[in-house]
């Protein structure tokens, strides 16, 4: 799997509320509408620009604070499919698999990537190609590949027990 886009970047501490703000955890539940609501207090351009296949670089921590789902499916509703980081809070990150955006942990890709370049990330060579240059990142488990593949974890079971015709299950908003 080979995944090319833009990159959006930005800094240590990203929590859930700056990702998706809290006020709308229980009035907006639509993901499309939730994808419109990314990142607004951090970067009112994001969710205007922000186009399928682009990428978040972050620093340290990224996803820290609550739980909340939403910080993921508004930042993959929205077209993003990978964010690379220093490090992720680990709720964020077991969210990001379960809901099929990759998250990946690079610090030396991070400190090179510059805002707005375009890069390539290869999961079969786990590697990184920026312009400053080509960043290893520690293997993926053959299983979080196959989530992220097969577009989250619900959908991996629903192909694997051959459920895939059936209707996946309402989520509403909440924490």
């Amino acid at each position: 799997m080979i995944l090319t886009g833009k990159v959006w970047k930005y800094g240590d501490n990203v929590n859930t509320d700056v990702i998706f703000p809290g006020k709308y955890t229980y009035t907006v539940t639509d993901p499309n509408e939730q994808a419109k609501h990314a990142l607004e207090d951090l970067d009112p351009t994001f969710a205007r620009n922000v186009q399928r296949g682009d990428m978040i670089v972050g620093g340290k921590n990224w996803g820290n604070g609550s739980s909340r789902e939403q910080a993921v499916g508004a930042l993959k509703h929205a077209g993003v499919t990978a964010i690379i980081a220093k490090s992720f809070a680990r709720i964020y990150f077991r969210n990001a698999v379960n809901n099929g955006l990759l998250p990946i942990v690079c610090p030396e890709a991070v400190d090179a990537i510059e805002n707005g370049e375009t890069i390539t990330l290869d999961l079969a060579t786990h590697q990184i190609h920026a312009r400053a240059g080509t960043f290893e990142f520690p293997p993926l488990s053959p299983s979080l590949v196959n989530i992220i593949e097969s577009g989250g974890l619900i959908p991996m079971l629903r192909k694997k027990f051959g459920a895939e015709n059936l209707p996946m299950p309402e989520v509403k908003g909440g924490e």
